[in-house]
């Protein structure tokens, strides 16, 4: 049975992932935080931390969820005591993609990052369709990236990786550089700021006097209807009237070079403001 380290095990990210790695019962977990608050809070539900040392030579799978700007000062300290054949698991493209983790060949690198569940998906169970994040009810695809390491490690990693984030529908494989393209920059850089537009927009609308349900109502629906149409799952064509809207606002909207965001310049300069904060 794989015994796995979970760094930061009462953390955000490290809550839900030990909450599922409670229900798996292919691995054996030592539960890693902080002396104080941290412990205290693996105290409060049930669960005795190990010490850091003990918990990263005894693991077979070491997983760092921790904050990203914290791994440049963690991870040195943490590689340099595990086992050789051992993997270190990431959550996030950041701090690989910038050289954060230490150099040593004996062990395998292996970075997830959970996709949460779609927009567009077919769950019919109340609590699945509320669980926007994932990794209670509802399926999400995940994406594992194999940094350092032969099939076996990628294997056993892809494994870990749907328990931690259960239920999974499918896990896609890519490269670290492709993930670094997905996050930050398509889903952050992105999507999060063109979605701050849309809940501005709405704000203002409101502002302006429309009632609130009314313009939420109809931004929602219109988010749907347009999310089915663009990316294919409803068959059927924007209206004329509305992609010549579309066509002038992007002008006012939309910088003409905003694809920069990217260049591996520009997503570089992204990581090292999450993993430096420069």
């Amino acid at each position: 049975m794989p015994t796995v380290a979970l760094l930061g095990a009462a953390g955000k990210m490290g809550t839900r992932i030990s909450n599922n790695l409670q229900k798996a019962p292919g691995y054996r977990v030592l539960y890693v935080e902080a002396a104080g608050v941290g412990e205290e809070r693996l105290r409060e539900r049930g669960i005795t931390a190990t010490p850091l040392d003990e918990a990263v030579s005894r693991a077979d799978i070491v997983v760092l969820a921790i904050p990203d700007i914290l791994i440049a000062k963690v991870a040195p300290e943490v590689v340099s005591q595990m086992r050789p054949g051992a993997m270190a698991m990431c959550l996030d493209p950041a701090a690989p993609y910038s050289g954060e983790l230490p150099e040593r060949q004996d062990i395998a690198y292996f970075i997830v990052h959970p996709c949460h569940p779609s927009l567009v998906n077919d769950e019919t169970d109340p609590e699945a369709r509320r669980d926007f994040f994932g990794g209670v009810a509802a399926r999400q695809p995940i994406v594992c990236a194999l940094m350092q390491g032969s099939e076996e490690d990628y294997a056993r990693g892809e494994a870990l990786a749907r328990a931690m984030f259960a239920p999974v529908s499918r896990a896609h494989r890519i490269t670290v550089d492709q993930m670094a393209l997905l996050e930050p920059a398509m889903a952050e850089t992105m999507a999060l700021t063109l979605m701050m537009a849309l809940r501005e927009g709405l704000d203002e609308v409101v502002q302006r006097g429309v009632p609130e349900a009314a313009a939420r109502d109809f931004l929602l629906g219109h988010m749907g209807i347009f999310t089915g149409i663009l990316f294919g799952f409803y068959d059927a064509q924007v209206s004329d009237g509305a992609r010549k809207a579309a066509a002038r606002a992007r002008e006012q909207i939309l910088q003409p070079d905003w694809k920069r965001i990217f260049e591996p310049g520009n997503v570089m300069r992204e990581i090292r403001a999450i993993t430096r904060g420069e």
